[in-house]
């Protein structure tokens, strides 16, 4: 394995803390959502995951429909995810929904279940998230 990219980042305080990125870019105040019991508004590592996973994720549907002749430059992708109480613990859940627009549904499928392939993100949640990726 050919290391090609590290980031960096400091957490202090947990949920309700700070993050802050080696070279600055990142440097946000982070609290709990409303849901689980927040207070002031700030980022949460859900919508953090939610953001990277969306943005890698599509970077992957664009390359794999590139190779196989389809133009997906205006596609979407909404990630959503879940923080979740499974009996004593937490887990988290994801959904990842896929539009690609001028394309029958069973295409953008079928693109959408090859990016999950080669995204590095849905393979480091693989068997580890419980994630459904469908195109709308």
């Amino acid at each position: 394995m050919e290391k090609l990219y590290t980031a960096e980042v400091t957490a202090t305080g947990g949920r309700d803390g700070h993050v802050k990125s080696a070279d600055g870019m990142i440097d946000w105040k982070m609290r709990r959502p409303k849901e689980l019991k927040g207070q002031e508004a700030g980022y949460n590592p859900e919508q953090l995951f939610a953001a990277a996973w969306a943005t890698c994720y599509l970077s992957a549907l664009i390359a794999v429909a590139t190779k196989e002749g389809v133009d997906a430059s205006l596609a979407e992708v909404i990630v959503r995810v879940s923080f979740n109480k499974a009996g004593e613990s937490f887990v988290l859940s994801a959904e990842l929904d896929v539009h690609i627009p001028d394309i029958h549904i069973e295409e953008a499928q079928h693109l959408a279940e090859k990016a999950n392939h080669v995204c590095p993100y849905s393979k480091a949640t693989k068997g580890n998230i419980e994630s459904i990726v469908l195109a709308l």
